[in-house]
């Protein structure tokens, strides 16, 4: 199945099973602004629990904070967002339709990129066992031929994107041919620049009204609160600060989904260091990172870094962590080593100090900052897409399952009677009533077949399903249904919680993420 048809029927899912909605669907929704639904703010909890506690528990020296969205103007000044947060726009006259230079080019890269993998998968699937296939992309003519125009293409795009230089987006658009995927026509205007801030008014009345914005990122609120953080908890550094928040931007081209909208969350955290120490901690927590990603057992094939090669004004060092989409290898996580660009900022456009009093070095700086920003919107796609399958069964049947890394799972248990009769409700509802305050246990009522019932907990990527039989009240077992295999055992009642919670606890995974963390500390 074409990697297109998979994404459009996960989206298709997250509606049907509760998972994502269109914004004001009523009204016929609002571009690129989604609503998670019951299952949706469930998964979307459990990603963000894991991410919190992987930073706070683990890590002694990073606490947490929640800054407001609203903040004094002037910090977005300091931070350069009024001037330079712009992203480069060109419109083709014909459909009447705005895209992002940047995007249509590195779309672009990717032809270039899908041409090399689809001549690599038809000459695999020509050889059979035999295939070599690094010998067959050193050999091959016509991946050469495509590696020479993707390689070269990027050269140019990292040129042009250096300044950027409007004029050369511009050019490579018209030298490469890229068409409108609307009208079909090459018709674009000039490349020119445009702010994604949403800008707003406070105040009472129209002429004492205070120009604000909407944060377009959560980093600065944890900048200007660090010296308030680093005295009142008495932090040394190095320290880290986390928080998770709402931000919003002015996206031109939102689109795939949840993974570009116009608001969305943010899990950040910014760890302050000596200058001079931060491409150790920049090395640290790029490792760190992706770590926490693999913990989930997604398959560390399906991750990679891609280090920047136009580095923003305020780093010295990025990468990303970027997760294979059914769209490609797309960035879900930036590690950012950020030098002291941001407290320096604010310190000089507040005019109040607010450098760190080191004890050892009896002496005031102010420190350096690498910086962890995971968008929980796109780690939300990124699982989801993973977990997506469907299933051919011997009795012909297919089954569709959300094979979701089991402590991310919205319900990590469902509960059935087996039918109304000889008191097996009561019964399911008295293991429901035992087991709901350890995880999130659904009771299921069995106006349908319990094939249906499985399939229906399958779909929302339930670990496990327990049914309550007219054998359970005679001998004190139920039958435990495992979602990715469909095997099933006999067990008692009394071993539920153990067998159940070792598999679908957050604790299980932060474990496994402790013992990668002290290989590079």
């Amino acid at each position: 199945m074409a990697q297109e048809d998979v994404f459009k029927k996960i989206v298709s899912h997250c509606k049907e099973y509760g998972f994502v909605f269109p914004s004001s669907e009523i009204y016929d929704g609002l571009a690129a602004v989604y609503d998670y639904g019951q299952n949706g703010v469930e998964l979307k909890n459990n990603i963000k629990q894991y991410w919190w506690q992987s930073m706070v528990l683990l890590h002694s020296n990073i606490v947490g904070l929640d800054a407001a969205i609203f903040m004094h103007p002037t910090t977005w000044k300091a931070s350069g967002h009024v001037d330079a947060f712009n992203d480069p726009l060109i419109d083709n006259r014909d459909s009447k339709k705005r895209y992002r230079a940047d995007v249509l080019i590195e779309d672009q890269i990717a032809k270039y990129e899908e041409k090399i993998q689809k001549e690599v998968a038809k000459a695999r699937k020509r050889f059979g066992d035999s295939f070599d296939e690094e010998k067959y992309m050193e050999t091959s003519e016509r991946v050469k031929e495509a590696r020479e125009k993707r390689d070269a293409l990027h050269a140019r795009y990292a040129e042009a994107m250096q300044g950027p230089d409007l004029e050369a987006l511009k050019q490579i658009i018209v030298d490469e041919e890229i068409v409108d995927p609307i009208s079909g026509t090459k018709n674009w205007t000039d490349v020119r620049q445009f702010n994604l801030m949403f800008a707003t008014e406070m105040g009472a009345s129209a002429d004492g009204a205070m120009k604000v914005y909407l944060r377009p990122e959560t980093a600065q609120g944890i900048f200007v609160n660090y010296l308030n953080v680093q005295k009142t908890g008495r932090m040394k550094l190095p320290f880290g600060i986390a928080q998770i928040g709402k931000a919003f931007r002015n996206e031109i081209v939102a689109r795939q989904f949840v993974f570009r909208m116009r608001e969305f969350e943010q899990m950040e955290m910014q760890f302050f260091c000596q200058p001079g120490t931060e491409m150790k901690w920049f090395e640290y927590w790029k490792h760190v990172r992706r770590a926490w990603h693999e913990a989930l057992g997604m398959g560390t094939e399906n991750y990679r870094f891609h280090d920047h090669e136009k580095l923003a004004h305020y780093a010295n060092a990025a990468t990303d962590i970027e997760f294979k989409m059914p769209f490609g290898f797309k960035e879900v996580e930036g590690i950012h080593s950020r030098t002291d660009f941001d407290l320096s900022q604010h310190e000089k456009f507040s005019g109040k100090s607010i450098k760190y009093f080191d004890p050892e070095k009896n002496e005031s700086y102010v420190p350096y900052d690498v910086e962890t920003s995971i968008g929980v919107d796109r780690m939300f796609l990124s699982v989801l897409c993973h977990s997506y399958c469907e299933e051919q069964l011997e009795n012909g049947e297919t089954r569709v399952v959300l094979k979701l890394p089991e402590a991310l799972a919205p319900v990590k248990c469902a509960v059935f009677p087996l039918d109304k009769k000889d008191g097996l409700p009561e019964l399911a509802e008295q293991i429901v009533d035992e087991l709901k305050f350890h995880f999130n246990t659904h009771y299921g009522d069995p106006k349908d077949s319990i094939g249906k019932r499985y399939r229906r907990q399958d779909a929302v990527g339930t670990p496990f399903c327990v049914t309550v039989d007219h054998e359970t009240p005679k001998d004190g077992k139920v039958t435990l249904r495992h979602r990715d295999t469909m095997e099933q055992e006999r067990v008692d009642i009394s071993r539920l919680r153990s067998i159940i919670e070792d598999r679908v606890s957050i604790t299980s995974v932060l474990k496994k993420l402790g013992d990668e963390i002290k290989k590079y500390e």
